[in-house]
């Protein structure tokens, strides 16, 4: 099935009601099948997200030979092999569309000592890679890219990696994350200096797996020769998964939905913050802890939304819920400038460009600036939107039939596999008039 052939179909109106589940954080899983892979003994993993990305990590592993089995209704099991278990891959190993999975592996495989290739879909082919790749030579890896800075990366053999100490001019958990897992192969202790917050994932499964990790402000650190061992974790369902009904019930009159256990770790709750300074009726209820991340219920209800400037602060700690954002700022009273988010020009379409495109189908007048847009709240029309095989573009699109006055056709939705699938099934659960196509 080619993915331009799968559409959704929505008819205007509605509410969402009811009690749901999202699926499980996609940061989380890629992160817990690596760490898993990597530790000494068995790691179980309840909740995993069974979503394309996701899987080709599993893929990726099970190439190098880690036995894993499943996911069986959400659980994985894996059997580790230790720090230098790994086997060198005999293919080119085909990552998707996936650029956790992409930039996180790149670290990884930096200190492995043989050969590997990464290669990854058109979309994931054309995201920048040399932010990683860089400070990677800088630890003494051997990476060429193509000559645009992409896909496919060749690792290649090299002598043992040297520790770093490394400003990252921009935030990104996944540049993190990947000098991090260098780090593991290398020798003395690897630093990394952050602008601003961002995820932490990394830092706390690596202490969840018995790495010890230092971290002072936003300064994290870790020491190469050590050893992981094998644990039991839950995944948290995923806050960005979360997102698209949190918007939806709270643009949708008479809509009460409840989304539990929710992960709620502070480096991704920048949405809630955003959605309840416009105006949001967002109850945290339940809070509780798993696997060393904190879980909570939420529970929303509809309310009418007032435009906001976001805060500098929030843009980092909502980076992926934006295109979800967008479409509560195009239902809601005034104007929502958003600026310093120009990294939502490099995701899996240049979210700000398609984000714009699609909203001005719909009748929302919009002005785009190279790192944020201006949207101006107003009634929301038909029509028909590219989501550029971008999965957070099309759910969030979903949405917006909620409140709009005609059918929205969304074009090339296949990619919502990779983060949440059976959406379309859930949303419709919840009062969504959606339709799926083929």
């Amino acid at each position: 099935m080619q993915g331009a052939q799968v559409q959704f179909h929505l008819r205007p109106g509605g509410r969402l009601t009811g009690c749901i589940r999202v699926p499980g954080d996609k940061s989380i899983s890629h992160r817990a099948v690596i760490l898993g892979s990597l530790a000494e003994g068995i790691t179980e993993i309840r909740g995993f997200l069974a979503g394309a990305d996701t899987l080709a990590t599993r893929n990726a592993f099970q190439q190098m030979g880690v036995p894993i089995w499943g996911p069986e209704k959400g659980k994985l099991r894996i059997q580790g092999v230790g720090m230098r278990g790994l086997r060198p891959p005999q293919a080119p190993l085909d990552l998707g569309n996936s650029g956790t999975a992409m930039r996180l592996l790149c670290g990884l495989l930096a200190g492995q000592g043989w050969e590997a290739v990464l290669v990854g879909d058109a979309s994931l082919s054309r995201r920048p890679m040399r932010r990683v790749t860089d400070p990677l030579v800088a630890m003494g890896a051997r990476i060429q890219t193509s000559a645009a800075g992409t896909a496919p990366l060749h690792i290649y053999p090299s002598s043992k990696l040297k520790a770093l100490h490394y400003a990252m001019p921009v935030t990104s958990a996944q540049v993190k994350s990947a000098l991090l897992l260098a780090g593991l192969y290398a020798e003395g202790e690897t630093c990394i200096t952050e602008p601003g917050p961002a995820r932490d994932h990394t830092e706390r499964m690596l202490e969840a797996f018995g790495y010890p990790v230092r971290a002072e402000g936003n300064r994290v650190c870790i020491r190469g020769g050590g050893q992981l061992r094998g644990c039991s974790l839950a995944v948290p369902a995923d806050i960005s998964s979360a997102a698209f009904f949190l918007v939806g019930a709270s643009i949708a009159p008479g809509s009460d939905l409840r989304l539990e256990g929710v992960g709620m770790n502070p480096t991704r709750t920048g949405i809630l913050h955003i959605l309840r300074q416009m105006g949001a009726d967002i109850r945290i209820e339940r809070e509780r802890e798993s696997g060393g991340e904190p879980i909570a219920d939420l529970r929303v209800r509809s309310a009418p939304l007032h435009g906001i400037e976001i805060p500098p602060a929030l843009v980092p700690l909502a980076i992926d819920e934006f295109p979800a954002i967008f479409i509560a700022a195009a239902c809601a009273e005034g104007e929502t400038i958003l600026r310093g988010a120009e990294e939502l020009r490099v995701k899996e379409s240049d979210r700000l460009q398609v984000m714009a495109e699609g909203l001005s189908e719909l009748g929302i007048a919009n002005q785009l600036y190279a790192d944020g847009i201006r949207i101006q709240g107003g009634e929301l029309g038909g029509g028909v939107v590219d989501s550029h095989g971008d999965h957070r573009i099309a759910m969030a699109f979903a949405m917006a039939a909620l409140r709009a006055q005609a059918p929205i056709r969304i074009r090339d939705c296949a990619n919502v596999n990779t983060s949440f699938p059976d959406f379309a099934a859930l949303a419709s659960k919840t009062g969504l008039a959606i339709q799926q196509i083929p």
